[in-house]
């Protein structure tokens, strides 16, 4: 088992295990880094329902949402009921150093948290859009669309932060009131995605079906209602070990999402916390916005239609 160190009362064990084969980072790593960017992640994860990525020895990597049975009570938990599965799930909340320590310690990596709040999850805080380049190595495209979707943003009035996703697009944050109910804000993504799309529809598209996206940037506009995305500092299960990580709108074009890992993050950000200065503050979504997304129909449900219509075709052409 190796030595034993503790921190805020927390066992940390193996601490000189590689995370994965390719992750150039051992637990140590992964400890030393949350704990370095505990002040800045801690309110991005408090007070929110969290999934997490965890990465045990000789496992394939596994999603979390159930906290494990010994996890200790003074660990804060909610249960949600899950429609799915039909059943109550225990999230943890990651609230305190402490507790995100101790997910440290359990190989979780990655950091989901819900759109809303514990009390609420169906009340997302931020609009999302995620944007996912055709091939890995294509960022100056991502860079590109999230230019029109700011464009976008601006031309109803609205502002947001974008930061890298840890893997090879971007996240972009759009702060809200909690004047539009779930299903508008749904629907608001929705039309953004489309109006980014329609600023240029030659680098960007909304298509959700992969092979009907024709090598351009996918505005992704699904990260809605009880939806997670990977949190602002959260490392990332990836060759690495990258971290989402915050950039300026004026430097987007000067970074790569691989600039940023467990091991580069920490000095980068030079005792800023560049999130929390980013994120404007709450804004009302305009109800022309919502209006037009309304029209818009959800992407999956889409998807699924069409793919059916599609094999009905193959079939009767066949």
């Amino acid at each position: 088992m190796g030595t034993v160190e503790q921190r805020a009362g927390v066992d940390l064990t193996n601490l000189d295990e590689q995370l994965t084969g390719d992750a150039a980072a051992t637990k140590r790593d992964l400890v030393d880094y949350l704990d370095a960017v505990a002040d800045r992640m801690l309110p991005v994860l408090a007070g929110r329902p969290l999934t997490v990525l965890r990465a045990l020895r000789g496992r394939a990597p596994f999603m979390q949402k159930n906290v494990p049975k010994h996890t200790p009570e003074w660990v804060r938990t909610v249960a949600i009921w899950a429609e799915a599965s039909k059943r109550e799930i225990h999230y943890a909340l990651c609230d305190d150093r402490r507790t995100l320590l101790w997910l440290a310690n359990q190989r979780a990596i990655e950091y989901h948290p819900a759109l809303g709040p514990a009390e609420d999850i169906y009340r997302p805080t931020h609009l999302i859009l995620d944007l996912d380049p055709p091939t890995g190595d294509d960022f100056a495209a991502v860079v590109a669309v999230a230019h029109l979707v700011r464009q976008a943003l601006a031309d109803c009035g609205l502002s947001g932060a974008v930061k890298t996703s840890g893997s090879r697009g971007v996240h972009i944050f759009v702060p809200i009131d909690d004047s539009a109910a779930v299903d508008d804000v749904a629907a608001a993504t929705r039309a953004l995605a489309a109006r980014a799309e329609a600023l240029d529809p030659s680098l960007a598209t909304t298509a959700f079906i992969v092979e009907d996206r024709a090598g351009k940037v996918f505005v992704d506009a699904t990260r809605a209602g009880g939806a997670t995305v990977a949190a602002a500092y959260s490392p990332r299960l990836r060759a690495g070990t990258p971290v989402s990580f915050p950039v300026a709108w004026s430097d987007l074009d000067r970074v790569q999402p691989s600039d940023f890992t467990v091991h580069t993050a920490v000095a980068l950000l030079d005792g800023r916390d560049p999130w929390a200065e980013a994120m404007p503050t709450a804004q009302r979504l305009p109800l022309d916005l919502i209006g037009q997304g309304r029209t818009i129909p959800v992407a999956r449900v889409a998807a699924m239609h069409e793919g059916k219509r599609r094999a009905k075709a193959r079939r009767d052409g066949g």
